[in-house]
């Protein structure tokens, strides 16, 4: 049993809240980005407010905790636990939900390499509770704009996760999937659910462009999110995002498990 003292401890200790590894001047540079509206920052959010650098820095202050003071424009971030832990406790009750009525569900990442256990672990525990678990797309080609140019990359699905991986992957695992922050993976995977007649999912979970590319097309969408992505929290705070959890999403994978034990059993989906 993970209990919230111990999961608190946890996070602190690994780096996923309090002290964490995201640098100030990076999640100020994106919150200029997504101010100006730069897409690489919007990552498939279409933001109805106004948005300026201050209003997302304030935003951010009061979902994550970090330092409200534009002032503080070095040094490392800070996330509050406490926030962590309540979105978190908020994240079981959206899975809870979707079990006890045995929704089908999407889930996917752009972080494969650090987060791909977190929700696969999700994924079967919400597969037990007779959820169907989609898939669809696998293998289309997926065009991403990325710094170094156009790139194709393939829709894979691993244990139920939908990750890209690069165009020219012979078979299937033989690598561990791209970062991306993209909205097109879940696009393509919605667009070709809605095409095969359905079902579409009644609840998306993941991060980056997963998260806001769905809830941007009007779905109940959750999942873990960094304090230099302001998207899914501006999303949330719109109405367009469920559920935002702050957390470093750079950290080893391993470390994320104490997290999706603490919201199964919140869930009372434990394996």
């Amino acid at each position: 049993m993970v209990t919230a003292d111990r999961l608190r401890a946890h996070l602190l200790n690994r780096g996923l809240a309090g002290v964490v590894g995201t640098a100030r001047e990076e999640s100020l540079r994106s919150y200029r980005l997504f101010a100006a509206r730069d897409p690489r920052v919007l990552i498939g959010l279409d933001p109805v407010g106004a948005w300026g650098e201050r209003d997302v820095l304030a935003l951010m202050a009061e979902r994550c905790g970090v330092a409200a003071d534009p002032g503080r424009t070095s040094g490392p971030e800070v996330i509050d636990p406490e926030r962590t832990l309540a979105a978190l406790d908020a994240c079981a009750t959206l899975l809870a939900e979707a079990a006890r009525h045995r929704v089908p569900v999407l889930l996917g990442t752009g972080h494969p390499q650090r987060l791909l256990g977190f929700y696969a672990v999700l994924a079967d525990a919400l597969s037990a509770a007779g959820c169907e678990i989609l898939t669809p797309a696998q293998g289309r080609c997926v065009d991403i704009t990325t710094r170094f140019g156009l790139r194709t990359g393939r829709l894979d699905y691993v244990r139920g996760v939908g990750l890209v991986r690069g165009a020219t992957a012979q078979r299937p695992g033989c690598e561990p999937g791209a970062h991306t922050h993209s909205p097109l993976p879940v696009r393509a995977a919605l667009a070709a659910a809605a095409d095969a007649g359905g079902p579409l999912p009644r609840l998306v979970i993941g991060d980056h462009g997963w998260v806001c590319g769905a809830g941007q097309l009007g779905f109940a969408s959750a999942g873990l999110a960094d304090v230099n992505d302001p998207a899914p929290f501006v999303g949330q705070a719109e109405g367009a995002v469920s559920v935002v959890v702050p957390v470093d999403d750079g950290a080893r994978s391993d470390y994320y498990l104490p997290l999706t034990r603490y919201v199964l059993n919140r869930a009372c989906l434990s394996q």
